[in-house]
């Protein structure tokens, strides 16, 4: 296939969005599951489990939703990662075919949304390892009083910052930094979990009565019958967790030198990484019971309490490569591409990765983690109904509208034939709107806007991803007229 775009549209198209050539693609299976390694470490991955235990699960029905859940969403990374291999295209440039050439920013600035959210929380993570890490070696001298507004004292607010910084200066060296980056991390933060875990086996020999409880959802349990209502929300979330990247995976695909690559890659990176992480967060936080006397499901937290030493000084390091990892690749690169694709003539991916970052500032992320109900019921399920719709759309257009054939010099033309009405694919954005419609009721529901709703609407909203990828693509699919080959 010809790469090599013949009169693009100066307005549509900058060195960062353009096709990329076979020569210029350096990932393979490797580069792959290091990415998906690199951004499954985190806390909040570590945390997910934890709070499917506060929910009532035992440990195993916790890590076998993750495992579970991880299993389904990989599915649409698969499948949404063909056409950035094949077509050498990012996100925000593949959805020019569904939603049209100016469409395309409803989509793409919506992921975008999102992940400017991601990119607040994993940047307050980031700098509470690096103010432990600091209080460890400061015999706990960086304690104060939180400051008017943020709520935060103010080495809690230098550390923040500083985090931020760091990740200012690989925003500004660029994507393969961050590939090469993550390929370097990945090794060391797989050996740094399971010595984690291994400090947490010998110490509270074992790993303490968390392990050994039983579901509560069991008989006699104190919510006995009641394990598929917490469930089905709980598997929406799983999905939820990684449904931004099942958007935008093409902007990393693109870069494999074949689908192997990034099928391969994919396979092995996403749901065993998740699993064994979520494994990990559940052994160590019941091993805290033991330890410490309660159940401590943060690490930050947890590597607060583990005292001085040089182990505690590593395992802090360690946790700010994990965060960093995570917040580089998933978190940067998609708002990024999609600020790109809203003017390419003036942004490039440093500005819209800078701006990516300023926004970071403005967040109070912390206020979004401070209750696991809040975690996974609001934030994660609330973003999974509005993202499902946008893969369903995405899918459908490029597997079943198309057969997977595109036009690629139209994708970077004005009036071509993604040029639809006005630049708009009318049909793509009210089966968007339409998908997002039955979940709004529970949404509300659950974020505490309004009192009641109708409980069929609850009901939905437990379903909330599922609901919005089907009923969209299936939707899409009845509406769209046959558009020919493409080639």
């Amino acid at each position: 296939m010809n790469f090599e775009l013949s009169d693009p549209d100066p307005r549509l198209v900058n060195d960062d969005i353009r096709p990329v050539p076979l020569a210029e693609r350096h990932w393979t299976v490797m580069s792959m599951a290091s990415l998906w390694v690199g951004m499954v470490v985190c806390v909040p991955t570590y945390m997910l489990a934890g709070g499917l235990i506060e929910q009532g699960m035992s440990w195993s029905q916790a890590v076998l939703t993750v495992m579970l859940g991880n299993v389904i969403v990989l599915a649409p990374m698969i499948l949404n990662g063909h056409p950035g291999t094949k077509y050498g295209i990012p996100f925000p440039v593949l959805a020019r075919a569904s939603f049209g050439i100016h469409g395309a920013h409803i989509p793409s600035l919506l992921r975008a949304l999102v992940a400017c959210g991601w990119f607040g929380i994993q940047t307050w993570v980031g700098g509470s390892a690096i103010y432990q890490l600091l209080d460890v070696i400061a015999a706990g001298g960086l304690a104060g009083a939180p400051l008017p507004v943020l709520g935060i004292n103010a080495a809690q607010t230098a550390c923040f910052l500083a985090f931020w910084a760091i990740q200012v200066y690989f925003i500004y060296k660029g994507v393969e930094s961050i590939r090469i980056f993550e390929q370097l991390a990945a090794p060391f933060l797989i050996v740094m979990g399971l010595a984690l875990l291994a400090w947490a086996y010998v110490e509270a020999d074992g790993f303490g009565p968390m392990m050994d409880r039983p579901s509560a959802f069991a008989e006699g349990g104190p919510k006995e019958g009641k394990f598929l209502s917490v469930f089905f929300p709980s598997l929406t979330a799983m999905v939820g967790f990684w449904a931004t990247l099942s958007l935008n995976i093409p902007d990393f695909t693109r870069y494999a030198k074949s689908q192997r690559d990034q099928i391969l890659g994919q396979a092995i990176g996403l749901p065993t990484t998740m699993t064994l992480f979520a494994f990990i967060g559940v052994a160590v936080t019941g091993a805290t019971v033991v330890i410490f006397g309660e159940a401590i499901w943060d690490p930050t937290d947890l590597l607060g309490k583990m005292g001085g030493g040089v182990s505690v000084v590593v395992s802090l390091f360690a946790l700010s490569v994990a965060t960093l990892s995570t917040n580089l690749a998933a978190n940067v690169v998609s708002p990024a591409n999609a600020m790109i694709n809203v003017n390419p003539r003036k942004i490039s991916f440093r500005l819209g990765g800078y701006v990516t970052a300023g926004l970071g500032l403005a967040m109070f992320p912390w206020k979004l983690l401070e209750s696991t109900g809040d975690y996974i019921f609001t934030w994660l399920i609330g973003y999974s109904a509005l993202l499902g719709p946008i893969g369903g759309i995405l899918i459908a257009d490029y597997f079943i509208v198309r057969r997977r054939r595109l036009h690629l010099p139209d994708l970077f033309r004005y009036e071509g034939r993604y040029w639809y009405r006005g630049g708009f694919n009318w049909i793509a954005v009210a089966s968007l709107v339409i998908a997002v419609l039955p979940n709004l009721p529970g949404f509300l529901h659950a974020a505490g806007v309004v009192e009641t709703v109708a409980p069929v609407f609850d009901t939905i909203y437990t379903y909330a991803w599922f609901v919005g990828f089907l009923l969209a693509g299936s939707l899409y699919v009845a509406l769209m007229p046959d558009p020919g080959l493409e080639s």
